[in-house]
C-alpha cells in the first residue's frame, strides 16, 4: 500500500526515479483535503486534462479526508474512461510512464489515476511493405490503443477479446494478445502467454525481440510466425482461428500459426477474378524456384552437364567465359555478395543518398564489370534474374539469401546431385516446422485434399466460403 502521507508517497518516487525531470508533482488543496496531481510531461493531452480532470476537481464539495474525496471521485465523477485504483508505488510509476494522471490524497493508502493519454505518435497511413491496389490503405501505427482501434472498427463481435500483457524487466513494453474466443483452442493460448510471461529480456521494441521466443528456435530458416502491418490481414487472420500479438511501439504485428502456403498470398489474390489470381500465384510460385534454383541450374548446365545446353548457348557461354578471369563459382557468389552490399547501402541510407548508391551500383556491378571483363554477362544476367525473382516474395528473403550461395557451392561440388540433397534437405527441414503442434507445411503435408483449393488455385468466393477454414483442422 502507498504511505498515507503525500509527502512520503513523492520521497519513494524521487528515489525510484532519481527525481527524473520529467516527472511533474502540482500540490493543491480540493475539497479542503491536500493533494498532489502526478503527471509525466509530454505523455498527457493537455486539453484532456484541463476539461476533464483539472476542472470538475477545483469545484469538488468539501470532504472529510483523502479516502473519502477518492471515494467521492470513484463514486460520484466520471473524469476519465479508464480510473485505475492504485496500492503500489510500482504500479503508480507503470501508469505515470504510461500517459496517466495520478491523483494522491493526503490520508488515503491508495491512489486514483486518469487515462488521458496524449503523446505525440505518427498518424494512421498505407503502409510501406504491404501495398495492394483494391484493399484498405491504412496500416497499423505505433501506439498499441490506436492499433487496437483499427481492429475493433473491423471486427465488432463480442468474441473478439484483447487480452494485454506487460514484457521488458526495463522498457514495461505492452503486448496484446488477440483472439476470438470461439476459434482458438484454449491451451495454445496457455502456452502463448507462458512464453509471453517469461521472457527473459530487458527491452522490447520490435516484434523482432518477441518471435523468437515464441518459435523456441533460432535455427530455422522458414518462420512459423508471420508479420503484418495491416488491419484488414490480421483480422483474416483471426477469422482462421490464428492468435494475433500486437506490440507497444511497433506498426509489425504478429499472427501465429502461419503456414508456409500463405506466403505467396496476397490480399489482392481476393479482389482480382479467380482466374487471374490463379496465374498470379503460380508466377509467385515460379519465382520463388526461379530465385532459389536458378544460378545453381545454370552452374550445373555450365560446369557438369554442358549437353543440357544448346548449340547457340553453350557457344555463347563458352565466347562469354573464355576472358573471365574467375571461375563460373566465384563469379556467381560475387555478384551475389556485391547485390547485397548494395541493397543492405540502400535499405540503410537516407532516402536522399540511397537512390544515388542504387545508380552507382547499377553501374559498377552491370556495366563497368562486364566491360573490364570481371564478371561475363550471362552470369550477371541470371544473378539479376534471380535477384528479381525473390523480390516476389519479400518474406523469404532472407532464407533465399542464405540457401542461394549454399546451393551454388552444392553444385560445383557434386552437379545436379548436389540441388537434389540440398533441395531434399531444404524440403525436410520446411516439413519438420511447426509451433504448437502446428506444421507449416499444411495443407500438403500432413495432406488435406479438401484445403487445396486456395493453394494451388483460387476458386471462387462461393466455394471458399461453403467451408471456413479453421487452422486447428491442420494440428498435429
Amino acid at each position: 500500500m502507498l504511505s498515507p502521507h503525500i509527502e512520503d508517497t513523492l520521497s519513494e518516487l524521487r528515489r525510484r526515479t532519481l527525481s527524473s525531470a520529467d516527472l511533474l508533482a502540482n500540490r493543491v488543496m480540493l475539497g479542503g483535503v491536500s493533494c498532489c496531481l502526478l503527471a509525466c510531461e509530454g505523455l498527457c493531452a493537455a486539453d484532456t486534462l484541463g476539461k476533464l480532470v483539472l476542472e470538475p476537481l477545483n469545484s469538488l464539495p468539501p470532504q472529510k479526508d483523502g479516502a473519502a474525496l477518492l471515494a467521492f471521485l470513484r463514486d460520484y465523477r466520471l473524469l476519465s474512461a479508464d480510473r485505475p485504483v492504485i496500492e503500489d508505488s510500482s504500479a503508480l510509476l507503470t501508469l505515470l510512464y504510461s500517459g496517466f494522471a495520478v491523483l494522491l490524497a493526503e490520508g488515503a493508502v491508495t491512489a486514483l489515476g486518469f487515462g488521458i493519454q496524449g503523446y505525440a505518435a505518427r498518424g494512421i497511413s498505407e503502409p510501406s511493405g504491404e501495398l495492394n491496389i483494391y484493399g484498405a490503405k491504412e496500416g497499423f501505427t505505433e501506439p498499441l490503443r490506436i492499433n487496437m482501434s483499427m481492429i475493433r472498427r473491423r471486427m465488432k463481435s463480442p468474441r473478439l477479446t484483447f487480452e494485454l500483457h506487460t514484457a521488458g524487466t526495463v522498457t514495461q513494453t505492452e503486448l496484446c494478445i488477440c483472439w476470438l474466443s470461439d476459434r482458438v483452442p484454449q491451451e495454445l493460448l496457455d502456452r502463448i502467454r507462458e512464453k509471453l510471461d517469461t521472457l527473459p529480456l530487458e527491452s522490447v521494441f520490435s516484434a523482432g525481440y518477441v518471435r523468437p521466443f515464441l518459435e523456441e528456435t533460432d535455427t530455422k530458416l522458414i518462420h512459423s510466425i508471420g508479420t503484418t502491418e495491416r488491419p484488414d490481414i490480421f483480422c483474416a487472420k483471426l477469422l482462421e482461428g490464428r492468435v494475433g500479438i500486437l506490440i507497444d511501439g511497433t506498426p509489425f504485428a504478429l499472427t501465429l500459426p502461419q503456414l508456409f502456403c500463405e506466403t505467396f498470398q496476397t490480399l489482392d489474390d481476393y479482389n482480382y477474378p479467380p482466374a487471374y489470381a490463379t496465374l498470379l500465384r503460380w508466377l509467385k510460385y515460379g519465382a520463388g524456384l526461379i530465385a532459389l534454383l536458378l544460378p545453381a541450374l545454370y552452374l550445373a548446365a555450365a560446369l557438369w552437364h554442358p549437353a543440357l545446353l544448346n548449340e547457340t548457348l553453350l557457344r555463347l557461354l563458352t565466347e562469354s567465359e573464355a576472358n573471365a578471369p574467375f571461375s563460373l563459382t566465384a563469379e556467381l557468389l560475387g555478384i551475389l555478395f556485391m547485390y547485397e552490399i548494395v541493397r543492405e547501402a540502400g535499405l540503410r541510407l537516407p532516402k536522399a543518398v540511397g537512390g544515388a548508391v542504387g545508380i552507382i551500383g547499377g553501374l559498377l556491378i552491370g556495366d563497368a564489370a562486364v566491360e573490364s571483363g570481371l564478371i561475363s554477362t550471362p552470369v550477371l544476367t541470371v544473378a539479376a534474374l534471380s535477384a528479381t525473382a525473390g523480390f516476389v516474395i519479400p518474406e523469404h528473403h532472407a532464407a533465399l539469401t542464405v540457401v542461394r550461395p549454399l546451393m551454388i557451392l552444392a553444385v560445383a561440388a557434386f552437379g545436379m546431385a548436389g540441388i537434389a540433397i540440398l533441395g531434399t534437405m531444404l524440403l525436410f527441414h520446411i516439413c519438420a516446422t511447426e509451433i504448437f503442434g502446428f506444421p507449416v507445411s499444411a495443407p500438403i503435408a500432413p495432406l488435406m485434399p479438401h484445403r487445396l483449393h486456395d493453394l494451388l488455385a483460387r476458386v471462387g468466393f462461393r466455394r471458399l466460403s461453403q467451408g471456413n477454414f479453421r487452422v486447428e483442422e491442420v494440428r498435429r
